[in-house]
């Protein structure tokens, strides 16, 4: 069984066509593991093989984890959240369905973030997800469950999804990879929507040829979303062991201030290694990127008050037993199954949008947005790829920043900027520092993933990092 929990989702594929194991075989060994999870990183995990896994297809019925954010017919998609506690959608998300057509077998639904609003995974409705790494510590968020079970084993790969770093954040927490795509390249369609203009779904991984593997088969132009876009060029598995006449631009604004010393010394370190296999490095300016926090904060919460008005009690989710009249319906219903977090945001966001105080707050931090997606239009204009730390620092304690709302919020420095500009950024394990792993992040222009993903696969294969063994 170790031996079958050991490969990555792309190699367990090739054995299964090979048929040097079954797909059933498989399954079943990552459904007793994930039954058995004590990280609270699953929220539902299936009883039987899914009847849409095709093992002739090109990822070959390899179980897949879920977050909760994606709807998936008769299944429970709760987006870790008690106001849809139990509900069970009567449609399948795109980017799942996409999965399933090319054969992914639906493994389970990892526990999340309440409404992806979250940096840790302390905001689930459902209890807060343990790092493998040390469980008195946070994995991460939003997509903090699957970050952890692909970490710990208890899934080959998974999918998240990421509005401000949440599949970025966690991936270098957990010590995996996770990919944000270009906006747009994934439909949202049958994701539970926080914020519709930043929202994107993408792969957490082993390793980058299985982000780039799930990338190829869950993105695509979607009649049923209109922002989606799809890719111009399929995309490609990496092969690319040297860098060479690539140049990487450094921005000091988010490389520098607030970052851990011992984050800080991996990053140098993968400086180094960049210049070893012919990369160049080039100091660039995104000096709008220190705002993207303060921009981040009034333009999801605002998107996420227009989202979220639709549990009212009245069409599905949740319904308070005790009101009188429509108006407490809605307060009672609301009350009792939002958390904390989320009824903070949903009244920053309808204060942005107030009359009176749009153009000051909502309207302000859209100019913001702008300056931020400017600054790296110039900035590609001479390098090919931004490098930065993925997070400021490693997994944090349990508990450590739940008082300070602000103190939390931070964790998402070096990722927020990336979605507020629509482009792509992988982050990739590259280091450890106090026994916990760093991220290394990557972004690029508009539809630069293939070249994102060949240069993160360079340096994947020096970097050589271990994670957890997958017995442990």
């Amino acid at each position: 069984m170790s031996e079958l929990l050991s490969f990555t989702g792309a190699q367990a594929a090739a054995r299964i066509r090979a048929g040097d194991i079954s797909a059933a075989e498989l399954f079943d060994a990552y459904r007793e593991r994930a039954a058995a999870d004590d990280l609270n990183a699953f929220l539902w995990v299936a009883d039987a093989q899914d009847e849409h896994a095709n093992a002739a297809g090109p990822l070959a019925a390899v179980p897949l984890a879920v977050k909760d954010l994606f709807c998936v017919e008769g299944v429970p998609s709760m987006a870790g959240s008690r106001i849809l506690a139990g509900y069970r959608p009567p449609y399948t998300s795109t980017a799942v369905a996409n999965l399933r057509a090319a054969g992914a077998a639906v493994l389970g639904k990892t526990n999340m973030d309440e409404f992806a609003m979250g940096s840790s995974n302390e905001n689930s409705g459902y209890g807060p997800v343990l790092n493998p790494w040390d469980r008195s510590r946070v994995p991460g968020g939003s997509s903090g469950g699957s970050a952890a079970a692909v970490a710990a084993g208890l899934a080959p790969w998974a999918i998240g999804t990421d509005t401000g770093g949440s599949i970025r954040q966690p991936a270098s927490l957990c010590g995996v990879v996770g990919l944000k795509p270009t906006y747009g390249a994934v439909s949202r369609y049958g994701m539970i929507a926080f914020a519709s203009s930043l929202d994107q779904a993408g792969p957490l991984t082993r390793d980058v040829t299985d982000a780039a593997l799930l990338l190829r088969h869950m993105s695509g132009r979607d009649s049923c979303d209109s922002t989606s876009i799809g890719y111009p060029d399929e995309i490609e598995l990496p092969t690319t062991d040297r860098l060479d006449g690539m140049v990487f631009g450094v921005p000091p604004e988010l490389s520098a201030e607030g970052i851990e010393p011992g984050v800080r010394e991996v990053f140098e370190a993968n400086l180094t290694t960049i210049e070893e296999l012919g990369g160049r490095l080039e100091q660039v300016s995104l000096p709008h990127s220190p705002h993207g926090i303060s921009a981040y904060y009034v333009i999801a919460p605002a998107e996420a008050s227009a989202n979220l008005a639709r549990y009212d009690g009245v069409r599905f989710g949740h319904r308070s037993d005790s009101y009188d009249g429509l108006t407490e319906l809605y307060e009672a219903t609301r009350a009792e199954g939002f958390g904390t977090e989320v009824k903070r945001r949903i009244m920053l966001g309808t204060f942005a949008l107030s009359s009176g105080y749009y153009e000051a707050y909502y309207g302000r931090a859209q100019k913001v947005r702008t300056k931020i997606a400017d600054d790296f239009r110039s900035a590609f204009e001479r390098v090919d790829l931004i490098v930065t730390p993925t997070s400021p620092s490693v997994a944090f304690p349990l508990g450590a920043k739940t008082s300070d709302p602000l103190a939390m919020y931070m964790n998402d420095y070096c990722t927020v900027p990336m979605p507020l500009a629509g482009i792509p950024a992988i982050s990739i394990p590259s280091g450890i520092s106090e026994g916990l792993p760093v991220g290394l992040q990557l972004a690029g222009p508009a539809f630069s993933e293939n070249k994102i993903l060949n240069a993160a696969y360079a340096l994947e294969q020096v970097l050589g990092f271990e994670g957890i063994p997958v017995a442990a």
